[in-house]
């Protein structure tokens, strides 16, 4: 709370008695609210907002004439672990862009380390220069199809609630498990039936869709549709749009953003690597791609600011208003969303911004706790050549449930590139059994190659993908001498690869070198022959069960929508 000192400067410099210690001087506002574009000044002291629609003196003035001043954007779903960077690095990715305030679930390196990985997320928010929020990980392990690296439950995550970072209970994705009454997941929900509770729900609807709302669950993140959308605003449930760099569904629910919904949306990326920040946005692309697509303007950003902070309970952001904590981004162009010049909780945004920021030690390396493997380790013994595929769905984390027939041969099925079907094996990597998982994917087009990944959603085994089990081989192999990372083996050379030695997750350089290097990984991977855009993350999505229809983890098969396990 602030002293009253700090209240007498305030009210000094709000009424003009006093220089503001910051001013943006002949910009227009944008009311998001109103819609409407108001002229003045916007004055700052501290961190705070302390005077608009008025003329203002400051000891630092920003000229912003011809500039129209935003709320700073909040990213209302990340998992920062998905930058491939970590936290000090996501801050200075995306702060520059606009997104001042980012709402993280580090389920991922909760999956591999547990507490350990939670506490480093927690450290690491507390010296950001952004306002990084933590959701406590929900589901760790997600599911128990599947082998996660460590375990937490509601006593585990309990211990963490008074943390100043920590929002309330992240993403609820173990639906089916809220849905059979499983105790462990009742416990961790009613430990936090007076807090925040994250939600994730695809294709949820009616009466189980009821259940999982009675349960205090407020949003989702993986709405695709706008009837889906419409029933679960209907129902009170905040919808967060998004577009990582798989999931990109901007395109489909644009049309729901209006003056009557607008209030119960945000934005969101959920998984967005650097290269895609780089080449589109962060926050700033949502918004002119909603806006492109027709979602009116005033509205859009509404959602993107006081709609996302009011949905969270971040009562102090969102408005460019007296009182509210100074995020704020000037834009050249408002329909473009055309950042020129970001302030968050009253800094100017420049390299300076960044010195200085206490972050804590690499946690997790050598997480890779698998032997080498052989090629006999790849056969996939069935009882005979016709059985299930995954179905890749270009942009999408949802698979199709396919069947076909494929070479037979000494009890095995085989690949066939002619019908592009590839083989998919998933091996257990932290050091708790030796599971190896087998089946087979449409939809990676190449021949002559294997791709592997140490990020494989959400318990992050060893996914690798090939039409030869050599390949396949020798690049889960590489991964396991880097201790984590992508690597594409082509012929049986390396083609490209990319180390991520924190926990197998992130990379410890800064992220224009690993932008860099997606970069040269993305041409190498598409001279192999594979059309899709971000195809290693379209990998690590593979092994995640609790998003519809087929997956593939450790254990093996698993029909999502009957929960369980199949024959491959």
């Amino acid at each position: 709370m602030s002293g009253t000192a700090d209240l007498r400067r305030r009210i000094d410099q709000a009424l003009g008695h006093a220089p503001a210690d910051l001013v943006i001087k002949g910009a227009r506002t944008l009311d998001v609210i109103t819609g409407a574009l108001l002229d003045g000044d916007v004055a700052v002291c501290g961190d705070r907002i302390v005077g608009t629609c008025a003329d203002y003196s400051g000891a630092v003035e920003i000229d912003g004439r011809g500039k129209v001043v935003v709320p700073g954007f909040i990213d209302t779903h990340v998992h920062c672990e998905s930058t491939l960077v970590t936290p000090a690095e996501f801050d200075r990715c995306v702060l520059p862009r606009g997104t001042t305030t980012a709402i993280c679930d580090p389920h991922e390196i909760c999956n591999v380390l547990g507490e350990a990985g939670l506490r480093y997320f927690l450290d690491g928010a507390l010296g950001t220069a952004m306002d990084l929020r933590v959701q406590l990980s929900s589901c760790v392990p997600a599911t128990e199809l599947e082998t996660a690296g460590a375990r937490l439950d509601a006593a585990d995550l309990a211990r963490h609630r008074g943390h100043p970072k920590v929002i309330g209970l992240a993403e609820f994705m173990n639906f089916p498990g809220v849905l059979a009454k499983d105790e462990a997941v009742l416990e961790k929900l009613a430990a936090f039936q007076d807090g925040h509770i994250d939600g994730h729900s695809p294709l949820l609807t009616g009466k189980p869709l009821n259940a999982y709302l009675a349960c205090g669950i407020r949003n989702c993140h993986e709405t695709t549709g706008p009837e889906e959308a419409l029933e679960k605003l209907r129902k009170g449930m905040q919808i967060l749009i998004r577009d990582g760099s798989v999931s990109k569904d901007v395109h489909a629910l644009a049309p729901i953003i209006s003056a009557e919904t607008s209030p119960l949306l945000g934005l969101c990326t959920d998984d967005r690597n650097p290269l895609d920040i780089a080449e589109e946005g962060h926050l700033d692309h949502l918004i002119r791609s909603a806006i492109r697509r027709g979602a009116p303007m005033a509205h859009v950003y509404r959602a993107a600011t006081w709609s996302a902070a009011q949905g969270f309970g971040l009562r102090d952001r969102g408005l460019v208003a007296p009182g509210r904590r100074a995020d704020l981004v000037l834009l050249d162009d408002l329909e473009a969303c055309a950042v020129s010049q970001v302030i968050s909780a009253g800094r100017v945004v420049g390299p300076e911004i960044f010195a200085g920021r206490a972050a804590p030690a690499p946690v997790g390396l050598g997480s890779v706790k698998l032997d080498p493997v052989a090629v006999e380790d790849f056969h996939a013994p069935t009882s005979g050549p016709t059985g299930p595929v995954i179905g890749v769905i270009p942009g999408k984390i949802i698979t199709a449930a396919l069947t076909a027939t494929l070479p037979w041969r000494d009890g095995c099925r085989h690949p066939d590139p002619d019908q592009d079907i590839l083989k998919i094996c998933v091996f257990a990597r932290h050091g708790v059994n030796r599971n190896v998982g087998r089946a087979f994917v449409r939809g990676f087009g190449f021949r002559g190659g294997a791709l592997a990944s140490s990020v494989g959603h959400d318990s992050h085994n060893i996914c690798v993908v090939g039409d030869n089990d050599a390949d396949m081989a020798a690049a889960v192999n590489r991964l396991i001498a880097l201790q984590g990372g992508f690597v594409a083996i082509r012929n049986g050379q390396v083609a490209g690869e990319i180390a991520l030695p924190l926990a197998g997750l992130m990379s410890l350089q800064p992220f224009e070198q690993v932008a860099d290097d997606l970069r040269t990984l993305r041409r190498a991977v598409k001279a192999m022959g594979c059309p899709l855009p971000e195809p290693f993350i379209q990998l690590a999505f593979l092994p995640l069960p609790v998003i519809p229809h087929l997956k593939i983890t450790d254990r093996g098969l698993v029909d999502v929508d009957r929960f369980e396990l199949i024959a491959a």
